[in-house]
C-alpha cells in the first residue's frame, strides 16, 4: 500500500513512517494540513493517516475538503480528542475511522489494511502456504516443516511477495517495485544478495528447494515439478 501520514509530531511520524515501511508499505509524510491536502490532491494514496491538530489546516477541513472535491481516498483518523462527541464528529467530517492516541501500532496496521480493503474490495490472505513453507502475516513469522525461521523486514517482504506470486516467474523489475519501491533498475546487486540470503534460510538444510532461478527471467517459489 500507499500511505500518506500527515502528522506534525515529527517523532511520532517518524515512528510511524519507519514501522509502516518495515510492514511492506510505502510511507510519505508531511507535517502540517495546507501540505497534506496538496500531496493528498496530487497524488493517488491507498489510506491516509491524518491527525486531527493540525498546523496551517487542521485535520477535520483537510478531510472535509477532500470529501468535497470528490476525493474519496480512506482515511484513518489519529487524535488525542478520544471523547464520544469527538469521534462522531471526526465521522462525520468524512473520515471512515477514528483511532484514540496512544495507541499500539499493530492496531492502526489492521485499521489501515481492513480500509484499503474496503475500498478496493480484495481481502488478502494473512496466511501464505507452499508446500511446508507457512508465512503468517499478522505475527510476522515463518515455518517450516514446523520450523520456525527468523528473517529480516526485508527477506519478509520478499519472501511475502515471492509466496503471493507462487508457481509464478517473478522478474526484477517486479521485486524492485514490489519490495524496494524502485521505479528503476538502480543496477546493483541488492536482489541477488537478498535472493541467497532467503535461499540459506529457506532452502538449506531440506531435501526440497523452493526459491528457483529462472535463468534470463526472474525467480519463482514452487513445489517441486
Amino acid at each position: 500500500m500507499k500511505l500518506l501520514v500527515i502528522e506534525d509530531d515529527p517523532v511520532a511520524s517518524s515512528y510511524l513512517c519507519k514501522a509502516l515501511k518495515e510492514s511492506g508499505h510505502t510511507a510519505d509524510a508531511v507535517e502540517d494540513g495546507m501540505q497534506g491536502l496538496q500531496r493528498a490532491t496530487s497524488e493517488p494514496y491507498d489510506v491516509l493517516i491524518i491527525d486531527r491538530m493540525l498546523p496551517s489546516l487542521d485535520g477535520l477541513t483537510v478531510i472535509e475538503t477532500l470529501r468535497k472535491s470528490g476525493n474519496e481516498t480512506p482515511v484513518l483518523i489519529v487524535s488525542a480528542l478520544g471523547e464520544i462527541d469527538e469521534r462522531v464528529r471526526g465521522l462525520r467530517s468524512g473520515g471512515d475511522d477514528y483511532l484514540v492516541k496512544p495507541f499500539a501500532f499493530a492496531e492502526l496496521l489492521a485499521r489501515v489494511e481492513v480500509l484499503a480493503q474496503r475500498i478496493t474490495g480484495t481481502f488478502k490472505p494473512t496466511r501464505l502456504v507452499v508446500a511446508d513453507l507457512e508465512l503468517d502475516l499478522l505475527s510476522r513469522t515463518v515455518k517450516r516443516a514446523g520450523q520456525p525461521i527468523e528473517l529480516q523486514p526485508r527477506e519478509f517482504q520478499l519472501l511475502e511477495y515471492l509466496m503471493r506470486h507462487s508457481g509464478q516467474v517473478v522478474t526484477r523489475t517486479m521485486l524492485l517495485e514490489g519490495v524496494w519501491d524502485y521505479h528503476f533498475d538502480p543496477q546493483t546487486n541488492v536482489i541477488d544478495v537478498h535472493i541467497s540470503r532467503l535461499r540459506q534460510k529457506i532452502d538449506k538444510g531440506f531435501e526440497k528447494s523452493l526459491i528457483r532461478t529462472i535463468r534470463g527471467a526472474g525467480y519463482s517459489i514452487r513445489e517441486s515439478d
